[in-house]
């Protein structure tokens, strides 16, 4: 046994010193290489680079839907579309709040145009369905008793359709579940109390803003087939802060973005994270939050801001990675509130640097394969049921950058 111990008391004198030498070595190239990427061309991955996917957008064109009416509705004031891929169809639910036809949302079967495989275009959007958005006594709703600005296809043969204004009360606002077929409300979301205005005071008022509740709505979902139901994830978020979180009395700095599973049982609140906005400069307009789109099961978004000037409107294209933020679901206001990690945001695309002038986009969905493969994505605008604005529709290819 002592011979076997010195004998390995002898190995380890011999090797150690060449070990130590190997780790140097090691240690050294550790720190050489990413020097040799950068002389060599090869650019370094940030870790804030490591968060978000390799996705670019590439424009192909623009399409005006032509005004119209369609069962004694008038087509336009669309604020927010979602893709049927199931049945090849989009619903696009329309802003008017019960002024013009009662509240409602429409069924659009799109064709494109593939002459040019590498840049489809898109043929004709055409209405096929109007359904009426009802109560859950049955009855359409009564003028400005809903604002309809988001619309999320589900698993469920439903679509959650969000308002941006409170309900006729001026207390509540909405994200509820219609049936896709009758469009009848078969339930709401439960909302917390610190997004309702009538549990504040006047000395200490909480809640959405006035059309600033929930207009940004998304379904993360295995499968749209109601043959395998499974849970599902809705996302919505407010198109402004919360009263309680402005840090100043025009400023729009932290929007609130509700996380539910949707299961066999009754909606529950997962989370709540914080969406910021850069402050606009002094006197200038503050962007809103208006859309949101799941990209993949792994907490990556787009999202769509739009600032709303009356001369010249503009809007910008965001992806999100969620992973890291904090859950805010505890607290009441962010005024004050330390150590907090937002949702992580990344430019995408600035859309005002198409060359195009731009509507009111309010809506954006992914759509159909393109003839290469690649995934569509498409956006729409509102043009508030006015007759010298037309309905821009933009049609964009979403691909990895790379």
């Amino acid at each position: 046994m002592k011979q076997d111990q010195s004998f390995s008391s002898a190995v380890l004198r011999a090797i150690t010193p060449s070990f130590r030498a190997y780790r140097r070595a090691v240690s050294a190239l550790i720190l050489i290489i990413p020097l040799l990427l950068t002389a060599c061309g090869v650019p370094r991955i940030s870790a804030e680079s490591r968060l978000f996917l390799d996705r670019s957008l590439e424009f192909l064109g623009e399409y005006q839907l032509p005004q119209s009416t369609y069962d004694n509705t008038p087509v336009g004031a669309l604020s927010a579309l979602t893709y049927d891929r199931q049945h090849d169809r989009f619903y696009a639910v329309s802003s008017d709040s019960s002024q013009q036809a009662p509240a409602r949302f429409y069924t659009f079967k799109l064709s494109l145009d593939t002459s040019d495989t590498q840049a489809p275009k898109i043929q004709q959007l055409e209405v096929e369905q109007v359904t009426l958005l009802r109560q859950e006594n049955g009855q359409p709703y009564d003028p400005n008793a809903i604002a309809p600005a988001g619309i999320a296809l589900s698993p469920q043969q439903s679509v959650f359709i969000s308002s941006d204004s409170l309900d006729a009360a001026g207390s509540t606002p909405l994200v509820g579940e219609f049936d896709l077929a009758t469009g009848k409300l078969r339930h709401r979301l439960p909302i917390p109390n610190r997004y309702l205005p009538s549990t504040g005071t006047p000395e200490a008022p909480i809640g959405v803003q006035e059309h600033g509740a929930f207009s940004a709505l998304t379904i993360s979902a295995p499968s749209v087939s109601p043959a395998n139901l499974e849970p599902f994830r809705i996302f919505t978020a407010t198109q402004t802060a919360l009263v309680q979180d402005r840090e100043t009395e025009n400023q729009t700095a932290n929007n609130r973005l509700l996380h539910y599973l949707i299961g066999d049982g009754l909606p529950v609140l997962i989370a709540e994270h914080v969406y910021p906005i850069k402050a606009p400069p002094v006197g200038a307009i503050a962007p809103q939050l208006t859309e949101l789109m799941v990209l993949d099961q792994g907490g990556h978004f787009l999202s769509l801001e739009e600032t709303l000037d009356d001369s010249a409107p503009s809007a910008e294209i965001f992806q999100l990675a969620m992973g890291s933020a904090t859950d805010t679901s505890s607290l009441a206001s962010l005024q004050g509130a330390e150590g907090i990690q937002p949702i992580r945001k990344r430019s995408l695309l600035d859309l005002n640097k198409l060359g195009i002038p731009l509507g009111d986009l309010a809506g954006m969905t992914l759509g159909p394969q393109l003839p290469d493969g690649s995934q569509s994505l498409l956006l729409v605008s509102n043009n508030h049921l006015q007759a010298e604005q037309p309905t821009q529709v933009l049609l964009f290819r979403l691909k990895n950058s790379t």
